[in-house]
């Protein structure tokens, strides 16, 4: 498996398909204020996404779900319930994550995937830890597929 690290946007990847770091989708989509990862793909994929994600009942943690990707120029987005119901991302959690979204894309047929850090930011992980444990579950796995870890990086930061 080929991971390459890069700083930027995950919807400006040029991937078969995304990671949307999600919940335990048991809370309404639409009751759910858009942030982070989910916000900005809400924002620029629609509902279509959402609603169909919504239809598919929760999620346990660490499993992964494909839908459609709505207005974004991808074949679909994985969403993936890498946080409990008190919003904390585990070690377990996280490695669940990268393993299912992995095997779905794999089994769809898809050859590239781009992964946002997962468990960071509403999962409370911090982001070096996050990545950390992404990188080691990258290398278990056997898998042929282009991988990206995008580390978030807004085109308005200033360095």
């Amino acid at each position: 498996m080929k991971v390459d690290l890069v700083e930027g946007d995950l919807l400006n990847q040029q991937v078969d398909v995304i990671v949307n770091t999600w919940n335990r989708n048991i809370i309404p989509w639409w009751l759910l204020l858009p942030q982070g990862v989910s916000g900005a793909i809400k924002r620029k994929a629609g509902l279509a996404p959402f609603r169909e994600l919504g239809r598919m009942g929760p999620i346990p943690l660490g499993e992964a779900r494909l839908t459609s990707p709505g207005r974004l120029p991808f074949k679909g987005i994985i969403h993936v319930a890498g946080i409990n119901m008190l919003w904390r991302a585990s070690e377990k959690s996280v490695r669940d994550s990268v393993r299912n979204s992995l095997m779905l894309a794999d089994f769809e047929g898809f050859h590239s995937i781009a992964f946002p850090l997962i468990g960071a930011g509403s999962g409370s992980m911090k982001p070096d830890r996050s990545q950390t444990i992404m990188l080691d579950e990258f290398q278990n796995l056997s898998i042929n597929m282009q991988v990206i870890l995008v580390l978030y990086k807004s085109t308005n930061d200033r360095n």
